[in-house]
């Protein structure tokens, strides 16, 4: 059995309310077992026998938006993948101890081409720094997100596809709490 997590976009704001009984609930009802959720914020935790990312994300989304009665796009990824997301440093260490920064992870379902990555780098700016690995997109905001001029809005329109954010803190956290297994 493979671990995911599932991150879901758009859950907890906008006025959609979820409870993570509720999501834990849904995984369950889809045949997942070691349903888990960490923070009300959408993060699922579960495991599956599947192997393709992608038609997994594909069931899950077609069950959410059935049964929450909208769409909830979901970005997976497997353990080894959320550990490397979790220790990757694009940025000096002295950034994401700074006082008033923030680092966030932007999480997609295909890496982005190579005009949309050019497009971002342009937003650069002294408050705002992006680094691009993979399907995530690191955010560097040295200021409150409500004072930046960028936004996870921007930045769907930049890449032409849903994201959700996570800030590197929960990232972190998760990754701790769900280490790869040891191998033998």
């Amino acid at each position: 059995m493979a671990r995911y997590f599932a991150f879901l976009r758009a859950i907890n704001v906008g006025g959609r309310t979820v409870r993570m009984e509720r999501l834990r609930d849904e995984f369950t009802a889809l045949g997942f077992s070691a349903v888990e959720t960490f923070i009300a914020s959408g993060n699922v935790i579960f495991e599956s026998r599947a192997t393709k990312e992608k038609p997994l994300r594909e069931k899950i989304e077609r069950h959410l938006k059935k049964t929450l009665g909208f769409e909830v796009a979901t970005f997976l990824r497997t353990t080894a993948v959320l550990t490397q997301v979790s220790s990757y440093r694009p940025f000096p260490p002295a950034a994401e101890k700074e006082s008033g920064h923030s680092i966030l992870v932007a999480f997609l379902s295909t890496a982005p081409d190579a005009k949309a990555t050019k497009n971002l780098i342009a937003w650069r700016s002294e408050t705002d720094d992006f680094h691009l690995r993979d399907r995530e997109v690191y955010w560097l905001c040295r200021t409150r997100m409500s004072d930046s001029k960028f936004s996870g809005a921007r930045l769907e329109k930049i890449v032409g596809q849903p994201v959700t954010f996570r800030n590197l803190t929960t990232i972190k956290k998760l990754a701790a709490k769900y280490p790869p297994p040891a191998r033998a």
